[in-house]
């Protein structure tokens, strides 16, 4: 995953930057994300970021694209994060997927969790 600073606006207290989203996917989901992302973050260590990033490529061999929104809060000691698929954001043969993406971070790498519904095909 690539992560570009695009502006970085910082106070006392606090900072606000804006990042572009560049990252691969392997594995049930076979593609590719860009997004943007707004973040802001205390002195205190706390954070809050949300995203929006369009997703190409392929899942379980039907291909299309797809929009995920991406919502987190994190405290000194604790995280919250939901991903969620936009509804009716699904392209081609991914129209009607619906779904949730959890983040595992493992020794500084980012490993999603991808729980999702396909459409009944014809």
């Amino acid at each position: 995953m690539q992560i570009n600073p695009q502006a970085q606006d910082k106070a006392e207290g606090s900072a606000l930057g804006r990042m572009s989203i560049d990252k691969q996917f392997h594995g049930d989901l076979e593609g590719t994300g860009k997004g943007e992302m707004l973040t802001a973050g205390t002195d205190t260590g706390s954070a809050v970021y949300v995203a929006i990033e369009r997703v190409t490529g392929t899942l379980q061999g039907r291909s299309g694209t797809f929009v995920l929104v991406h919502h987190g809060t994190m405290t000194r000691d604790a995280q919250q994060l939901t991903i969620t698929v936009v509804p009716d954001s699904g392209t081609d043969q991914l129209v009607g997927l619906a779904g949730t993406m959890a983040i595992n971070i493992v020794d500084g790498k980012h490993l999603y969790d991808f729980e999702y519904m396909l459409a009944e095909t014809a």
